[in-house]
């Protein structure tokens, strides 16, 4: 059977709105997403002394405990988390994407975005439907030898760490991420 160009898309926009539809429809309480972070911080820290005292640093600190990404042709990605001020939650978000190109499959992972200086997380704040590459520019830190970071180097306003099960990941991006807030 062979397909045209339009039915291939039509195909693919139908499989990226169940994705969608299948990675929105349960919606966490403020519960589910206290207790995610809880674990993903948990996680986090348990790499080494550095985790730690480098969240102690921030004005912010912005947690998706899991993020699924799934595609078939078109892709899709959503997940919720909290803004944590102080250690406390303070907000609620969700991050949603979009992609088109060849994907097949699905995968979920966690991430960590934290705000270092006030006006980086005020900036942040104050726009409804922040954009990763747009309205802020996110610097993912990758995990030099033996786990360590030298956060001593580290001079971005906003930085963000990746990782799934396994522990954190390299070479992943957050750019074109929507972020918005959501009321739990």
């Amino acid at each position: 059977m062979e397909f045209s160009r339009r039915e291939a898309i039509r195909i693919g926009a139908i499989s990226a709105l169940g994705i969608g539809s299948t990675l929105t429809a349960k919606a966490s309480t403020a519960y589910d997403i206290d207790s995610g972070v809880g674990a993903t911080l948990d996680r986090f820290y348990s790499r080494g002394p550095w985790a730690r005292g480098f969240a102690q640093r921030t004005a912010g600190i912005l947690v998706f405990p899991t993020i699924v990404k799934a595609g078939f042709g078109f892709g899709g990605e959503y997940g919720e988390g909290s803004l944590l001020i102080r250690g406390r939650p303070a907000e609620y978000y969700n991050t949603v994407s979009a992609s088109f190109g060849f994907q097949l499959g699905a995968q979920a992972r966690s991430v960590i975005i934290m705000f270092m200086t006030p006006d980086a997380l005020e900036g942040f704040r104050i726009k409804d439907g922040w954009k990763v590459g747009v309205d802020g520019s996110v610097a993912i830190i990758a995990v030099g030898a033996g786990g360590a970071v030298d956060t001593n180097t580290i001079h971005s306003p906003i930085v963000g760490f990746i990782f799934d099960q396994k522990g954190l990941m390299y070479n992943l991006t957050l750019e074109g991420s929507k972020i918005s807030r959501i009321y739990r």
